[in-house]
């Protein structure tokens, strides 16, 4: 199968803003924040499974990272990655300044506070790099697999990078975080079964995810294939844009 776009696409001048660019990068960040400060805290049961309550709204980043790359390129996805990881750092940092500042003694608080915010290393680290990984491979394997299927089949594309995104971020984050800390046998089960749960959240948002992908491609007037494009993380040329014809 030929890795470039059907005839029909001719390339065009970049506009000098898109519409909603912006607000998918901030919705993309305020999502990875809030499932990494808040729902990571909390350990949830349903029907006897536990789980981590973060695993509800982690897997929508890897939606908008599928929107992103689809809508508007591999090298916009890439840009607004590295804004989500520099975000995660200081978010880290700030957590760990404001929970080591000693407390006033009319505050009682502290013990709570740091039961919610305080954060272990090891975790954070874990977290961080299991998310820039994961991250990166889901925007590459949803790119490639454009140019691949010709931009047809979006599902295989959503669901397919999310597969090998999330299992990335999985074989990093887990064993990192808790290897040697937990047995390894539980170690291996709550890793496939998150992994597992991510994928199932995802593919019941394919008629979302379409809808959206649909309404901003309409609204922002392009079609991107990520023929010439860089894949490097660390790459800062931007890929041509490419409109379709009609």
């Amino acid at each position: 199968m030929r890795e470039h776009p059907p005839k029909s696409a001719k390339p065009t001048a970049e506009p000098a803003s898109f519409r909603y660019f912006d607000l998918i990068m901030a919705a993309f960040v305020a999502i990875l924040l809030l499932s990494n400060l808040i729902g990571a805290a909390k350990l949830s049961s349903v029907g006897g499974v536990v789980f981590g309550a973060g695993i509800l709204f982690f897997p929508l980043s890897y939606v908008i990272g599928d929107v992103l790359t689809e809508v508007y390129g591999y090298a916009r996805a890439r840009r607004v990655i590295w804004t989500g990881f520099a975000a995660l750092i200081f978010m880290a940092a700030m957590s760990w300044v404001v929970v080591a500042m000693p407390p006033a003694e009319s505050w009682t608080g502290q013990e709570a506070y740091e039961q919610v915010f305080g954060q272990v290393p090891r975790i954070v680290f874990a977290s961080i790099t299991a998310f820039w990984a994961g991250e990166f491979v889901n925007s590459y394997v949803m790119a490639r697999m454009k140019l691949w299927t010709q931009g047809r089949a979006l599902w295989s594309r959503t669901i397919g990078s999310t597969v090998v995104g999330q299992g990335v971020d999985s074989l990093i984050f887990y064993p990192v975080a808790f290897l040697g800390v937990w047995d390894t046998r539980d170690v291996l089960i709550v890793m496939v079964l998150n992994w597992a749960l991510k994928v199932a959240w995802e593919a019941l948002l394919t008629p979302v995810t379409y809808k959206v992908i649909g309404f901003l491609k309409k609204r922002e007037g392009v079609e991107i294939f990520d023929t010439d494009t860089d894949f490097s993380p660390f790459a800062s040329r931007k890929a041509p844009l490419e409109k379709t014809a009609g």
